[in-house]
């Protein structure tokens, strides 16, 4: 047994989750601030802030679609070239590096065509209407074109980390964050170049993480190596690639599929500003998701570890610790959103109108933001504990199976606050089920245990 694994076993479960969590944490915060940042500013476009927002709204489920391909090549070329260097087989492991920088090049390549050629027909299905149209199309557009560097630095970021460098990974992800930030300020407000400049930012500042990426490889500071020979497709490694990144594929892609919907019922009971009022709500929600989804990727190598030991009171001390403070921080949102909304939404948007619409969407939005870290907590639980199906369909609850139904039935006799509640009484239901489930899970290692003494004793 090496130092870090007993650790894992051995050291205070809270110094493990700062540990684990704190790097986690920033990581997924960072990720959060492009999306927010680009809102921010947009929002604050004088005289075309709401309609240009509501644009940026419809093109949001593109953006999802583009990093769930993303994270098929990135995360199934990472967990594969992590089980080749733990078989000892280096070669294979640099061979899937190679195919899935083509992969990511050609996926790229294909979403530009295929989004430029079918760009207004898309945004139309995805809700956009004349009035968004021209404001979807000019951030979009650009987006586009830099389809191949928002893949590719993704695919990078994940596989350095495989690498056995996150450290420079989280740099990266920084510098790429900081830069966006600074170039949305001088191209939106500097260049006067509005929803354009801020699309620009954006595709600059992927462009620097993946040549950043790139280069770490090719200037042999990696410890696996981009070799010309690796270039080359190989059907095999494609599909183990494939195998492994078509989960959160598919989540990302029912996420894509479940703004397509929302974005028509807030078209049909809210009108336009209705969806750029969502932009604004799903990104103020964002800003207390991300620590929590940070703080639960910390949790998983400590309960997986002593879950595997048989460690079992480890196990559930460290859920109901992460449990806690993603409560904790999630009540404190809840409030912040109830007791001064004008605060959080005034930072995307001063238009009376869309405040208005704003407001009242948060408030309700977020009505059960005190009840969901027993949802994701507990799902991340039992993904950590090897229970991939039950985490699966348990996630799914929470955003799709539950979700669906509500935004189209509610509706009809809510009208626009029909769509706003959807999400809290599906957060309500997913959490009952989880907790059952929790519940039984938690109540059988009592079970296992004395098994386990009774062995030990015979």
């Amino acid at each position: 047994m090496n130092n870090s694994q007993k650790i894992l076993g051995q050291e205070s479960i809270g110094k493990l989750l700062l540990k684990y969590s704190v790097p986690a944490i920033i990581g997924m915060m960072v990720n959060a601030l492009y999306n927010v940042v680009d809102r921010i500013f947009i929002g604050n476009i004088p005289d075309v802030g709401p309609m240009a927002i509501t644009g940026l709204g419809v093109t949001m489920p593109i953006m999802t679609i583009i990093l769930a391909f993303g994270m098929l090549v990135g995360i199934g070329g990472t967990t594969n070239i992590s089980i080749k260097l733990g078989q000892g087989k280096k070669d294979d492991a640099e061979h899937i590096i190679g195919n899935a920088v083509v992969l990511a090049l050609i996926i790229g390549i294909a979403l530009t065509i295929v989004g430029i050629v079918f760009q207004d027909s898309i945004l139309k299905a995805f809700g956009a209407s004349e009035g968004t149209l021209y404001y979807a199309k000019s951030y979009l557009g650009i987006i586009l074109l830099g389809s191949v560097f928002s893949i590719t630095g993704i695919v990078f970021n994940n596989i350095i980390r495989g690498d056995g460098n996150p450290k420079l990974s989280a740099i990266i992800m920084t510098t790429g964050c900081v830069a966006n930030i600074i170039l949305d300020a001088v191209l939106i407000f500097g260049f006067k170049m509005g929803i354009q400049g801020a699309a620009v930012a954006t595709i600059t500042s992927q462009a620097i993480t993946s040549i950043w990426g790139f280069s770490y490889f090719l200037k042999g500071k990696s410890n696996l190596k981009l070799k010309k020979s690796s270039l080359k497709i190989d059907s095999r490694i494609v599909k183990m690639i494939f195998a492994i990144g078509s989960a959160p594929f598919a989540m990302q892609i029912a996420a894509s599929a479940v703004q397509v919907i929302s974005n028509h019922a807030l078209k049909s009971y809210g009108g336009d500003l209705a969806i750029g009022a969502m932009a604004t709500v799903s990104s103020i929600v964002m800003i207390f998701l991300m620590p929590v989804f940070g703080l639960v990727q910390g949790m998983q190598p400590i309960v997986g570890y002593n879950y595997g030991a048989n460690n079992y009171d480890r196990a559930k001390k460290t859920f109901k610790i992460s449990l806690l403070v993603s409560t904790v921080f999630f009540v404190i949102g809840a409030l912040a959103t109830q007791l001064v909304p004008e605060v959080l939404v005034g930072m995307f948007n001063r238009d009376e109108q869309l405040m208005s619409i704003t407001i009242n969407g948060l408030q309700k939005y977020a009505l059960a933001l005190p009840i969901i870290g027993i949802s994701i907590v507990g799902t991340n639980y039992m993904q950590s504990i090897g229970k991939a199906k039950s985490a699966m369909i348990l996630s799914l609850l929470r955003q799709v199976i539950l979700l669906i139904p509500f935004i189209l039935v509610l509706p009809k006799t809510l009208g626009l606050n029909g769509v706003w509640l959807a999400q809290p009484a599906a957060d309500l239901i997913a959490s009952l089920i989880t907790a059952v489930v929790l519940f039984k899970e938690i109540r059988s290692y009592s079970k296992t245990t004395k098994e386990l003494e009774v062995e030990e004793a015979i």
